[in-house]
């Protein structure tokens, strides 16, 4: 399917005059009708007042054009480097670039970051040199700078035409064919040798003084092609903003198919239906009812979607992982008298936004954490913060971000077993190069470990941000395997695997010889030549590497290298006041390397591994009855569970020869009897199991008629007392993860609720556990709130501007002094709320998951009962 829609997007370094480019092309286009400028406040593109105050673009926007029978989208993207991740994932989206270069300052630091970076992404670039009106520039002396910092293929064009077309035809192969045997090029030539990044034209003019304007858009309509896309519907995302009224917008390119009003779009766990489509260009946004391929615009309706995200047949392609990092974090200090769970909530819409901002609640150090890429990048987060949410922030003493990494590979076990509960996991960790990234993969046996544990287990190893055992920073650079497990068929429930992974990895990395890693910057000093001696001492005293100066002019000198964020990150200021205002110094992020004193930073930081109670890096056996907390460096000798499999001398995956290792590689799967043993030999004889296995479960039916026996509570042994353990379930938010009641839900809502708790009703009975169901009633006029029974459930309606998850923050804080409390909700901000409160935490997936591989017993007793249409979830017992 052929679509005449672009998308262009609009880099530069700051101050190269790139939003008063985007003002002309608009203007001479006809889309605006008058020019605006930075300086009067007035750009079309710059409407935040942020930007209008400080005279830059801070959020990337749409604006709309029409370009021959070409219908174009332009992305205007920040150009100072604090703000580059916002630039970056605009990349993905974009079919060309125009990088817009000041005549006066030439190539500069930020330029090669953003051509780095065009290129990474494989975006077709059309190059605009700006402010040629000042005294002093030089044409030739500008392209020749740009064919040395930019490399081959930078070629000027004037209206259309290059300049010398010899220029153009030694590019590539076919094109110097065609100009040897014909003396000409074709534009079709010319633009598949655009298209495949052979070709830069270069048009040369004054976006201030609309010189060059017109004969820059001939060349663009002239030598850029109209896209193909497929039938089925694709997107990838690339931004989420929030309208003045607070709606949540998903921005996206369709990369296929169409898009329709009212569609509904499958991604990850969610279903979700499009509300509205709508097409911005500035501050305004047309609605329409369908998009097709090519076509940027933004989505409501869409609630988990990410920057980076590939919807429909673009999953096909995979996510993109950004380039660009912040180097620095700093502590986020709210005003006194703030609640940290309802700030986080807010905060977090900034994060999703912004997703580089990583904002983090510290638990050892009871700190909001946040990562930027630079001073002028905090301010104006402190500025947003405060119109979007009334908040008076500060942030404290900011540092570099340090990870940690492994240097040889490591076989790491993690095992979980207070009473009633069951888990254990092993886990390969391997490094892999710099700037990899995670990866995972299973090889365990699905006879040893079903592949629905081994899922649960994949998705705890992804969804956390680990910490290394030195500094607890980070890791980074490890593919994960899972290799060998154990789940028990009565006890383990899915929190229990979460328990294990994390303990897995840590135990891991106890045992590994990890490494230090901090950030470097890629720099580029241009110094008088008496300065050189000077670059060259400085670099070495803060542990950066120089190439050998060279000489660019008669008094001008260069100097190349490489070196830590944490000594460079200032010293511009420090050069441009030794060298007198004569000398310039550029940086731009290349990513984490070994830390050069990474001695003196672990020692600095002073961080324990076996002190930090929210990272244990040892195991939980259960001896006698009651859990016992097993140091990290006796669970290989303790673990339940023979992988099979040993590290080689040259960490290599090997697999044992022992006759235990025979038994496991020819299909051993624990045995009922052999996990029996187990339990016996670490629980001893339970009268009270005895009890509770031969006890009869009664169903109830809408909270009518007593059970055959009274179900005995569930008590934890903590010290001298003991305790009922409690969940707290967060109703609605289950309905809503679970397929089956979610469809339920979409028919009749009270039909999802009833049977949600039918369910549970059956679920807490075989546990022989407390429960309480919250609802959410805060919308509900004059709504008192409500408390009723439902067999033993307790169930909760909340009371009008109540809502369910502070009820549930509220309950579980109150219920966990006597009580043992598990939070079941997908809420994370809830979640983190239920940690701080000290209660257990599981998602609505995982619990599914937990009651559907519920015990035999149960699901044959529900098997028996008459099946009804309108019961959809019986079969999950």
């Amino acid at each position: 399917m052929m679509t005449n829609s672009l998308v262009f997007g609009i880099l530069a370094h700051v101050d190269a005059g790139k939003t008063t480019l985007s003002e002309a092309i608009l203007y001479k286009t006809g889309a605006i009708r008058s020019l605006g400028r930075v300086d009067h406040k007035t750009a079309f593109l710059d409407n935040n007042s942020v930007e209008k105050d400080r005279g830059i673009t801070v959020f990337s926007k749409e604006a709309r054009f029409n370009l021959g029978t070409k219908n174009v989208v332009l992305l205007d993207t920040p150009g100072h480097s604090d703000f580059s991740s916002e630039a970056e994932r605009t990349l993905g989206v974009l079919d060309y670039a125009v990088l817009v270069i000041s005549a006066a300052d030439g190539v500069q630091g930020h330029t090669l970051t953003l051509w780095h970076l065009l290129e990474t992404y494989g975006v077709p670039v059309f190059i605009f040199v700006n402010k040629m009106d000042q005294i002093g520039t030089d044409r030739e002396e500008i392209l020749s700078n740009l064919m040395e910092e930019l490399g081959g293929g930078v070629v000027e064009f004037q209206n259309g035409k290059a300049v010398n077309l010899e220029d153009v035809a030694v590019l590539d192969e076919e094109m110097l064919k065609m100009y040897l045997e014909e003396g000409t090029v074709s534009d079709e030539l010319i633009c598949n040798a655009i298209e495949k990044r052979e070709v830069f034209p270069v048009s040369f003019g004054s976006a201030l003084k609309m010189e060059g304007i017109e004969e820059f858009l001939n060349t663009i309509d002239k030598y850029s092609e109209n896209k193909s896309y497929g039938q089925e519907f694709g997107a990838r995302v690339y931004k989420i903003t929030r309208d003045s009224k607070g709606v949540r917008q998903t921005h996206l390119k369709v990369t296929g198919g169409s898009l329709k009003n009212k569609m509904v779009i499958k991604y990850g766990d969610f279903e979700e239906k499009v509300e509205q489509i709508r097409l911005y260009s500035g501050r305004s946004f047309d609605a329409v009812q369908e998009v097709n391929g090519g076509e940027v615009c933004a989505v409501t309706g869409l609630s988990a979607t990410y920057a980076g995200q590939a919807l429909g047949a673009e999953a096909e392609f995979g996510e993109s992982r950004p380039l660009m990092e912040p180097a620095l974090t700093y502590s986020l200090v709210l005003p006194d008298g703030i609640d940290y769970p309802s700030a986080m909530r807010k905060l977090k819409q900034l994060e999703e936004e912004d997703p580089s901002l990583n904002i983090v609640w510290n638990e050892t150090l009871r700190e909001i954490h946040v990562k930027v890429m630079g001073s002028l990048e905090l301010e104006v987060l402190q500025r947003i913060i405060k119109e979007r949410f009334d908040l008076d922030v500060s942030f404290g003493e900011g540092s570099v971000i340090y990870k940690e990494t492994i240097e040889s590979p490591v076989i790491g076990i993690g095992h979980f077993e207070p009473l009633r509960h069951y888990a254990e996991a092993h886990i390969l960790m391997e490094p892999l190069p710099r700037g990899s990234g995670f990866e995972f993969d299973t090889i365990a046996a699905e006879d040893k470990l079903d592949k629905n544990w081994q899922r649960l287990i994949m998705t705890h190893l992804k969804e956390k941000e680990h910490l290394g055992v030195l500094t607890g920073s980070p890791v980074c650079d490890i593919k994960m395997t899972i290799i060998a497990g154990r789940a028990h068929l009565k006890h383990t429930e899915g929190g229990d695997f979460r328990q294990a992974t994390y303990r897995a990895i840590r135990q891991g990395l106890m045992k590994a010889q990890s490494i230090l890693l901090e950030p470097f910057y890629k720099f580029k000093a241009v110094v008088p030549n008496e300065s050189v001696g000077k670059v060259l001492s400085d670099m070495q005293r803060l542990g950066a590497c120089c190439s050998s100066p060279e000489m660019k002019d008669m008094n001008t000198s260069v100097v190349e290298g490489r070196g830590p964020v944490c000594g460079l990150q200032d010293y511009q200021k420090e050069l441009v006041a030794y060298t007198r205002g004569k000398g310039s110094f550029y940086t731009f992020f290349d990513g984490y390397d070994r830390c050069h004193n990474e001695e003196e930073v672990i020692a600095r930081m002073g961080y324990d591994p076996e002190g930090d109670i929210d990272n244990p890096p040892g195991s939980i056996f259960c001896s006698h009855g009651s859990g016992e907390y097993c140091p990290w460096h006796q669970v290989d000798e303790s673990a339940h569970v023979d992988s099979g499999y040993v590290l080689s001398s040259d960490g290599k995956l090997e697999m044992k020869t022992s006759l235990r290792a025979a038994r496991v590689s020819a299909g051993v799967s624990a045995s009922d009897k052999e996990l029996e043993e187990i339990f016996l030999r670490t629980y001893g004889k339970s009268k009270r199991d005895e009890a509770l296995r031969r006890q009869k479960i009664s169903k109830r039916s809408h909270g009518i008629g007593k059970p055959e026996e009274s179900p005995l509570p569930q008590l934890i042994k903590t010290g001298n007392k003991m305790q009922q353990e409690y969940l707290i379930v967060d109703g609605y938010n289950v309905i809503f993860a679970w397929e089956e009641l979610k469809k339920l839900a979409a028919v009749n809502l009270d039909s999802a609720r009833e049977e949600l708790l039918e369910i549970l009703q059956n679920y807490m009975s075989y546990k022989n556990i407390g429960m309480v169901v919250v609802f959410d009633g805060y919308k509900v006029s004059g709504n008192p709130g409500t408390k009723l029974k439902y067999g033993d459930l307790e169930v909760v309606y909340t009371k009008e501007a109540e809502t369910a998850d502070r009820f549930i923050e509220k309950t579980a804080f109150e219920m966990g002094r006597k009580h043992s409390i598990k939070v079941i909700t997908s809420d994370r901000p809830v979640q983190m709320a239920a940690m701080g409160d000290g209660a257990m935490r599981m998602s609505a997936r995982e619990f599914y998951e937990e009651v559907a591989s519920s015990s035999d017993e149960i699901r044959q007793r529900l098997v028996r009962q008459k099946k009804s249409p309108n019961r959809p979830f019986e079969d999950i017992f």
